[in-house]
């Protein structure tokens, strides 16, 4: 999601973030298929050729992770009157901000879901292929803000962590259900925490679950070691959200369905802030560009598969980025092109 910069850059306190779209124009450029957007300061780009809403670019365009609607803002700057943006979130509140825009601008329609939805979801609005597709994965800074919401462990509130609040199981009552093994089996997996199965027992054996500053007092004391400048809660808490709200599973489901729903010549653009989502993303694009699979690694005979996508590419903040926004250090943008290899289900492959 659009992740937050920090007032100052000393200062690793959850409380002095403020919201921050990151890769910005970098992510619109991508997903509209143009090497970098038009500056209305430069002479040469104020043309009738451009416009005054900048490229003016025709299509249909979803926002796969709208949070505050950095990038769909700048996106509709370029877009042209006839085009349409669909937007999807989660996050009850991202909805509230998303329904608003809509109400100011025709071209955007709203959908209250994960993006693991998206193939029905645009079917449902009689969308069948899209010009582009971009997610910002991950939590947002207004997410963490919200103490009540049980992302933080610097605000107090309940353990709840849930993107969407409307549906689900929270944090609290997944953890009076699970037992000790699994518990540290989902810090590991997820948060790639060490110690894992030392902080689940610490876990287990608290009375209640009710408040986020006390689960985090406990992780901290049963931490043996952790990272100068890192709080000890930071991979258990992240471990816990990603699994109470499946974003990788989620992931996985929209990279997949990114093939048939993107037109030739569409783009894809995610951003990921941490390991466990990018390596998907870049193994993703390189098996569908190479039509390299591991399980044909073995065979005698590989067969040969489609290449959905053109040479994938990776871009980072800039300096300037960084300088503003430190967490954006973490962030890298994956873009690639749809080829126009017809899609195959994978049992006709």
């Amino acid at each position: 999601m659009a992740q937050a910069s920090i007032k100052d850059p000393a200062t690793v306190d959850e409380l002095s973030f403020v919201h921050d779209a990151v890769l910005l124009p970098e992510t619109v450029a991508a997903v509209l298929g143009v090497k970098s957007l038009p500056s209305p300061k430069e002479p040469s780009q104020t043309d009738a050729a451009i416009g005054q809403k900048g490229l003016q670019m025709s299509g249909i365009y979803v926002d796969a992770t709208f949070g505050r609607g950095g990038h769909s803002r700048l996106l509709l700057s370029q877009l042209a009157d006839d085009a349409k943006l669909i937007v999807f979130d989660k996050d009850p509140t991202a909805i509230s901000v998303a329904r608003e825009l809509a109400r100011t601008d025709s071209r955007v329609h709203v959908v209250h879901d994960s993006f693991a939805t998206l193939t029905t979801s645009l079917a449902a609005l009689g969308i069948t292929q899209v010009d582009g597709l971009m997610a910002d994965l991950g939590i947002s800074s207004p997410q963490i803000d919200d103490g009540s919401r049980g992302f933080s462990f610097m605000r107090d509130g309940a353990v709840d962590m849930r993107m969407d609040t409307s549906r689900g199981q929270s944090v609290a009552e997944w953890l009076e259900q699970v037992d000790d093994e699994t518990l540290a089996n989902v810090l590991y997996e997820f948060g790639e925490e060490r110690h894992s199965r030392r902080i689940a027992r610490a876990i287990k054996q608290m009375d209640s679950y009710e408040s986020t500053l006390e689960l985090a007092e406990v992780i901290k004391v049963a931490h043996p070691n952790w990272q100068r400048g890192k709080h000890p809660a930071t991979q258990s808490f992240q471990a816990m959200r990603i699994f109470i709200n499946n974003e990788l599973g989620d992931v996985d489901d929209f990279l997949a369905q990114s093939i048939p729903i993107l037109k030739t010549g569409g783009q894809l653009a995610v951003i990921s802030f941490h390991s466990l989502e990018d390596r998907r993303i870049k193994q993703f694009l390189q098996r569908h560009s190479k039509g390299q699979y591991p399980e044909d690694e073995n065979l005698p005979m590989p067969p040969n598969r489609p290449r959905y996508f053109g040479k994938p590419k990776r871009v980072g903040p800039s300096k300037a980025e960084t300088s503003h926004n430190p967490r954006s250090r973490s962030a890298w943008l994956r873009l690639a092109t749809r080829t126009d290899s017809d899609y195959l289900p994978d049992n006709e492959q």
